[in-house]
Formats: C-alpha cells, sequence, structure tokens
C-alpha cells in the first residue's frame, strides 16, 4: 500500500470544508493516452488506489504501462473502540487522497481504448468516488 516515508506532522486536521471547487492541477492527461477522471469530490484511501491498481493490471494481463497519478499523503486518526472521551487524539489509522472533480486518477497507454474503458469500469467499483474515462487529444 501508499503510506508516505516522512511526514512533517505526524497528525493533521481533517478538512472540514476544503474539498470546494474543481481540481486544476492534475486535470489533463500527461503521460498515457487513456485516463480515469474523478467526476465527484472525496477521500480516495490507500488501499482503495492499490485494489485499483491489482484490478487494471490483472485485466490487462500487465499489457501496457499504468501510471498512478495520486498519491496518499493525509493521515487519518480513530481512536479505540469504547474509548472515553478526552485523552487526546487517536493513532494514524491510514492515508488519503483529497479528490477534487476534475483530477486525473489513473492513465493506461499501450493497449486498445475498449481495453482501456474495461479495465477502468471495473477499477471504478473499487473507489469510494465516481469517476470517468477520457481520451488524451493530442
Amino acid at each position: 500500500m501508499l503510506v508516505p516515508k516522512k511526514s512533517k506532522y505526524r497528525k493533521a486536521h481533517r478538512s472540514r470544508g476544503g474539498l470546494s471547487g474543481v481540481a486544476q492541477n492534475g486535470s489533463k492527461v500527461s503521460f498515457g493516452r487513456f485516463g480515469m477522471k474523478a467526476a465527484s469530490r472525496g477521500e480516495v484511501t490507500s488501499r482503495q488506489i492499490e485494489s485499483a491498481r491489482r484490478t487494471i493490471t490483472r485485466f490487462l494481463k500487465r499489457a501496457g504501462k499504468l501510471w498512478i497519478r495520486i498519491f496518499p499523503h493525509r493521515p487519518i486518526t480513530k481512536k479505540a473502540a469504547e474509548v472515553p472521551m478526552g485523552s487526546g487524539k487517536g493513532s494514524v489509522e491510514f492515508y488519503v487522497f483529497p479528490t477534487l472533480p476534475g483530477k486525473i486518477i489513473f492513465e493506461i497507454d499501450g493497449v486498445s481504448e475498449e481495453m482501456a474503458k474495461k479495465a477502468f469500469k471495473l477499477a471504478g467499483y473499487k473507489l469510494s468516488i465516481q469517476t470517468k474515462f477520457i481520451v488524451r487529444d493530442f
């Protein structure tokens, strides 16, 4: 799974209301020919990214090249079950990537369009956000 090697702060605030607008950076297909674009906002966990990546590579039978354009850098904490109020913030459980609509998540090159479309459709089921298939215009 994708986890940061090092971070400036171990625990971070939740982004309450910080996911407004649409993505400006990373909104165009840059590396491959086909892309999977986020159509809704939300948080994508490192487990979801890994599950989608495995689905794509298995469906394509390791043909073509795959780029992952997002990295989960925000830590999400959780307190243990039945812990009373107070006693500080919980420990880090997992990492997420806060996604805005328009952000490119995956890119593929070296396969046909229908293969890429089917692979991204299968991978989209693994994510907690809605996605769209897009083709790079040269």
